[in-house]
């Protein structure tokens, strides 16, 4: 089935982070992501690109074992520029889902290095993912990760 939209594949996700050193701690140490690079960047490319003025970036590249990469942007002007809603369930809200082999061990990583824990572990009762356990955290900018631990 032809791809109208053009779409490949998904080649990274990005978030903005109030600092790139609290946010390359929470995904090197409690997520187990590695980092692969960091940079600067800014100038007319990233305004235009981004729509954001005055865009002076630090950025890190974190991947998962399998290399699934998260970009880490620490804008200069982040703090004026406001920050999302802290609930999974505000308009606008997104999450990223990892699989780990053991939720409570992921889950005791997060808290260990003083992040959010935003519920405790539950088991999908029925569907498509039936028995697969879930649980919400978010890191030091509140950004939401669910872990899925699938069933044995």
């Amino acid at each position: 089935m032809a791809n109208d939209a053009g779409v490949m594949a998904v080649d990274h996700m990005g978030f903005s982070v109030g600092s790139l050193e609290d946010a390359l701690q929470f995904w090197t140490e409690a997520m187990g992501f590695v980092l692969v690079r960091q940079s600067e960047m800014g100038g007319a490319f990233l305004r235009e690109t981004t729509g954001v003025e005055d865009p002076r970036c630090r950025m890190a590249l974190v991947k998962d074992p399998n290399g699934f990469a998260v970009e880490l942007l620490e804008y200069s002007t982040g703090h004026e520029l406001g920050r999302v809603p802290r609930s999974s369930g505000a308009i606008g809200s997104a999450h990223l889902a990892v699989t780990v082999v053991d939720i409570r061990r992921a889950v005791g990583r997060v808290e260990t290095a003083g992040w959010q824990v935003k519920g405790l572990p539950q088991q999908i009762p029925g569907g498509p993912r039936s028995g697969t356990i879930v649980a919400y955290v978010a890191g030091p900018d509140g950004i939401t990760i669910e872990l899925m631990q699938p069933p044995v």
